[in-house]
Parts: C-alpha cells; structure tokens; sequence
C-alpha cells in the first residue's frame, strides 16, 4: 500500500488502516499490530466501565479511551464531562506510558479537572447516585491518582510509565 495517501473506508472517509502497537502507535504497514477497539459501539455505562478496565489492566489506555469516547459521544448529555473525563485520562496515561511527560500530565490534569467540574455541577444525577461514584465510578479517587501521577512523571529523571501497572481503579469497589 502506498503509504503517501490516506486510507479510506469504504464511504471516502478517511480512515488510518496502519497496524497500532498497544498504545496506539502506528506501526509500519505489514507489521502485526494490537487489534484496535471498533468504533461507535454502544454500551451501558457497566459495560463500559468493565471493557475500559480490562483495557487499562492490559496496558492498553490508548484503547480504553476509544471505549470512554464511545459513552461520551453515545451517552445522555448530562454525562457527557464523566466519559470526556475519563476519556482524557486514559490518553494521559497513553502519553506518560510514551514517554511524553509534559503531554500526559497535562492530559492527567484536563481529565481530572473534567471529573472535579462534572461531580461539582450536579451533572451526576444519575439515578439517584453520589457525586463520588456515578455508575460506580471512583470520581474523587481517579482525579487524586491522575493528579498524583501528573506530578510523578513531571519529575527530572523520572521514568517512563508502565500503562499497566499504573492502571487506574474505575469502580470504588473495584
């Protein structure tokens, strides 16, 4: 394939068919990739929650945040800064896991900021739930982590992110 011209699906938008490793990076054409995460796939937020996991516990946020995507441009609108949020943060990881420092902490912060304003604007009225965990959703506890780590890889010297072993608990009780 000539690797000049974009890939196109088959309605003519364009559509980068390049093989990803597990944080997402294109890889050269031919090259055996990680299995990326299919798009526009509606889910429940339990269901969403439980895949973004598994992909975070796989050292896979890169995809985790196309799952987070999904709830956000599928969801109610209410939710929308939960799944942003969250979204934000799984790419943070991503950025810290490449070695991109100043570009993960700031994506840590964003997303965490997402989640401090979306408990604060009662945007949580989900079913009767609290503001620190809406579909389970450990708000307080992932803005402390994405806060924490923020710092930690802003360090002189520090080393790059492990994306697994640094995956985030979503749930309170998870």
């Amino acid at each position: 394939m000539d690797e000049t011209r974009r890939d196109r699906d088959i309605e003519g938008r364009a559509h980068n068919a390049r093989p990803r490793d597990g944080l997402g990076r294109p890889l050269p054409y031919g090259t055996v990739g990680v299995e990326r995460q299919p798009e526009g796939v509606v889910r429940t937020p339990a269901e969403t929650v439980r895949e973004a996991q598994r992909l975070l516990d796989a050292g896979m946020p890169f995809h985790a945040h196309e799952v987070f995507e999904d709830a956000w441009k599928s969801g109610p609108e209410a939710e929308r800064e939960l799944w942003r949020g969250l979204a934000q943060l799984a790419v943070g990881l991503t950025h810290a896991a490449r070695g991109n420092a100043t570009g993960g902490a700031r994506l840590l912060r964003r997303g965490a900021a997402a989640l401090t304003e979306f408990a604060a604007s009662g945007g949580n009225a989900v079913a009767g739930t609290s503001a620190a965990a809406v579909h389970g959703i450990a708000i307080g506890a992932l803005t402390g982590w994405a806060t924490a780590l923020a710092r930690r890889v802003e360090e002189a010297g520090a080393p790059v992110v492990d994306a697994a072993a640094e995956a985030p608990r979503l749930r309170a009780d998870g």
